[in-house]
């Protein structure tokens, strides 16, 4: 989501912090640690979640550099993670919106690798075809699970990723859907 701009609680419109590109151990980033820690957390207070976005796409294939953790939960888990994250939030958990996403977002930078919590409830995305809003929610049931660092994971099944990646068409998703055969 870097280079586009935050709509903070309906009134404050702030920068959101620029992505960088993956590497595993860049600048002390370290994804691997990252991810073990906040699936622990998840698992520590028993919130579904579903792994989607460019971490997904590297798990189904895709071997574009990867800038951050998505990770979908619903929107009313968030509370329960706040103790356990207070000292790691850059962003949230606080509405984000722009051109292209409006969803319930939490952004977390840990072993300076990025992860964004994106609640799935309500999240919509914006089909630039039809020019409206498309409700994105994802039932966090659905999955595949997917053995990531040693852990078994649920991950955004593979035709709901290209299906919403399709609707994005960032240079990002172009990149997913070709690799991905879509």
């Amino acid at each position: 989501m870097s280079g586009h701009f935050l709509l903070y609680n309906g009134s404050n419109i702030v920068p959101h912090c620029q992505l960088v590109g993956y590497t595993k151990y860049v600048e002390g980033k370290n994804t691997e640690e990252a991810f073990k820690w906040i699936v622990s957390l998840l698992n520590k207070h028993s919130i579904p979640f579903q792994i989607a976005g460019g971490f997904a796409a590297r798990l189904y294939g895709s071997e574009r550099e990867l800038a951050d953790i998505d990770i979908g939960i619903s929107d009313k888990r968030f509370d329960e993670l706040n103790q356990d994250v207070k000292e790691y939030v850059t962003f949230g958990p606080a509405q984000y919106i722009d051109e292209k996403w409006d969803l319930k977002l939490m952004t977390l930078k840990y072993k300076n690798q990025e992860i964004d919590i994106a609640g799935e409830d309500g999240i919509k995305i914006f089909d630039k075809e039809s020019k409206v809003w498309i409700s994105a929610g994802r039932d966090l049931s659905i999955s595949e699970n997917k053995e990531v660092y040693g852990l078994t994971v649920p991950v955004i099944p593979k035709e709901a990723l290209i299906a919403y990646k399709k609707i994005l068409m960032r240079e990002v998703d172009q990149a997913d859907l070709k690799a991905l055969g879509a």
